[in-house]
């Protein structure tokens, strides 16, 4: 098929800030887009070819949308799963395949999927209402601390929470959940792997990831991941095993923890471009979005090495501004060698709202980590 200045239309679902990076590779080729997102103000609706309005998981809103388009693929996870397995019957091109995305989609599966596939994961139990965790408790077969998870809909931060005594429970959702042992470990990593249609695979480098205490969200992603070469390896090969379970098509993010005594275990995945491959955009030969395009369209993958370290910080909306957006200083940290902020275009910002990233390059990685936290500290996510 012909994809470049055609009457090719690719779907995405999911208008977010992953879909608009995606939309400047498209527009990079020449790739004619359809973009459906609930928001009249989605950051895609400025860079795509068709902006449709419509619920992302309701049935009848995916399944119209998808035949409209000769390939389908999304942006976040959180859709209407069946309408995507009955667009593939009818033969609509669906990436990652809803036989991915079932796993995917629900933590407790994804869990229980690593056991089934020898896949190293931190010990959990699955509860079908937060409400039994207290029973596990009291008979003394769930200790303090642990991690609660939403089964579904968590992203950003939302839908997990630290357990460290009864009271933490108060106000969880009721609804399916998991709890994780908690792992002492040294770093948090992560490797993307990309996966096309004909089942060429590879990994673009181990990034190491430093969270925010309080909001649980990433602040700076770094890469390469400064740890030995031996684990580096490990984290490799056991994403690709991920990758070879799960058959994705497209990226497969897989989030891991490296233990005390260098083992590692996979947290959590996610089958789309993700914030831990965002400074491939200036550090790597073919950035993440590039290759997603290259990969649901069964085009060659292109090269995941880096040219450059690379740092991600991300910008956050600051505690105790809800509003119109303001970049407090962002000229300042343009004079800094090596920087590039990415915008997202929301215009309401509010306390760790994801609102944009920036990516340091430099030679030297603990350099390139010093101007990282100077970013940090220079701008600032306020309102009006």
């Amino acid at each position: 098929m012909d994809y470049f200045s055609s009457d090719f239309k690719l779907g995405i679902l999911g208008g977010g800030q992953l879909g608009k990076m995606i939309l400047y590779e498209t527009r990079k080729f020449d790739i004619y887009t359809k973009v459906m997102d609930a928001s009249n103000e989605a950051p895609c609706k400025i860079a795509c070819n068709e902006f449709v309005i419509g619920d992302l998981l309701d049935f009848e809103a995916v399944y119209n949308f998808g035949l409209t388009v000769d390939v389908l693929t999304i942006e976040i996870e959180n859709v209407n799963i069946n309408a995507l397995e009955r667009l593939e019957v009818e033969g609509v091109k669906v990436y990652p395949p809803t036989s991915a995305l079932r796993i995917i989609q629900n933590k407790a599966k994804q869990k229980l999927f690593y056991v089934d596939n020898d896949i190293p994961t931190a010990p959990f139990s699955r509860f079908a209402y937060a409400s039994e965790i207290k029973d596990s408790i009291e008979h003394v077969s769930l200790e303090f601390p642990f991690v609660w998870k939403s089964a579904q809909f968590g992203y950003d931060g939302q839908g997990v929470k630290i357990i460290r005594s009864t009271e933490d429970l108060n106000g969880l959702p009721q609804g399916e959940c998991i709890t994780e042992d908690m792992i002492p470990f040294k770093n948090e990593l992560a490797v993307v792997v990309a996966r096309n249609v004909s089942g060429d695979v590879d990994t673009y480098p181990v990034v190491e990831m430093e969270f925010h205490p309080e909001a649980n969200q990433v602040e700076y992603v770094i890469c390469p991941a400064r740890i030995d070469d031996k684990v580096a390896q490990k984290a490799r090969k056991i994403a690709l095993k991920v990758s070879n379970s799960i058959k994705h098509v497209g990226l497969l993010a897989v989030e891991m923890f490296q233990t005390k005594e260098d083992e590692i275990l996979v947290n959590e995945v996610a089958p789309r471009p993700h914030n831990s491959g965002h400074y491939s955009i200036e550090a790597s030969y073919t950035n993440q979005f590039e290759q997603h395009i290259r990969a649901i369209l069964d085009l060659p993958l292109g090269n995941t090495d880096s040219k450059v370290a690379g740092i991600m910080v991300n910008l956050v909306g600051a505690e105790g501004y809800t509003g119109d957006v303001i970049y407090k200083n962002i000229e300042d940290i343009l004079r800094l060698e090596g920087v590039t902020p990415h915008i997202y275009g929301k215009k309401q910002t509010r306390p760790f709202r994801k609102m944009g990233h920036v990516t340091i390059i430099n030679e030297d990685i603990e350099e390139a980590r010093k101007i990282a936290q100077q970013v940090k500290e220079t701008i600032k996510v306020i309102s009006k």
